[in-house]
């Protein structure tokens, strides 16, 4: 079976009550994880991104705390593990300063994590990619926070050099 177009539920949707609608949402959040934590995002903390930033950063945090540093290969697959996470969380915001924010913050992680990541190439170039995002996304922010992301961003690519 072929699923519907975004226009044809959206358009579908505007015909069902508001009972009808809830235990769709409802439904959904039990299939799947990724739906739970968008419901989450957006009944908790849409109204106040700061806050959700803070539970994001402390995720990654979380993540690089436990890495098992014994080898490069289980440090590279953990970090990989980290980045889609913290991509998947940017995606239920949608908004290009928590993308930018939580980026710099991989990196800033990323840095700081003991054996540093600069032996490996794999690594060194996740870290690379990271950077070329953050410079992007910033583009389309405002002038101020351009200028106070750029300087973090300077002080990334200074350990990269």
């Amino acid at each position: 079976m072929k699923p519907a177009s975004i226009a044809q539920l959206k358009e579908e949707l505007r015909y069902r009550t508001k009972e009808e609608l809830l235990e769709y949402c409802l439904r959904m959040a039990r299939f799947k994880k990724e739906n739970k934590e968008l419901f989450t995002y957006l009944l908790f903390y849409k109204g106040d991104e700061q806050e959700y930033i803070e539970k994001v950063k402390a995720e990654i945090q979380r993540g690089f705390s436990e890495i098992n540093t014994t080898r490069y290969y289980f440090i590279k697959k953990t970090v990989r593990r980290i980045l889609k996470e913290t991509k998947k969380f940017i995606r239920y915001s949608g908004q290009k300063e928590t993308e930018v924010e939580l980026l710099i913050y991989f990196c800033q992680e990323l840095q700081k994590m003991k054996p540093s990541f600069k032996k490996d190439k794999v690594l060194k170039n996740t870290f690379s990619r990271q950077l070329i995002q953050i410079q992007k996304r910033m583009e389309g922010l405002h002038e101020d926070l351009q200028y106070d992301y750029r300087r973090e961003l300077e002080d990334l690519r200074k350990d990269v050099r």
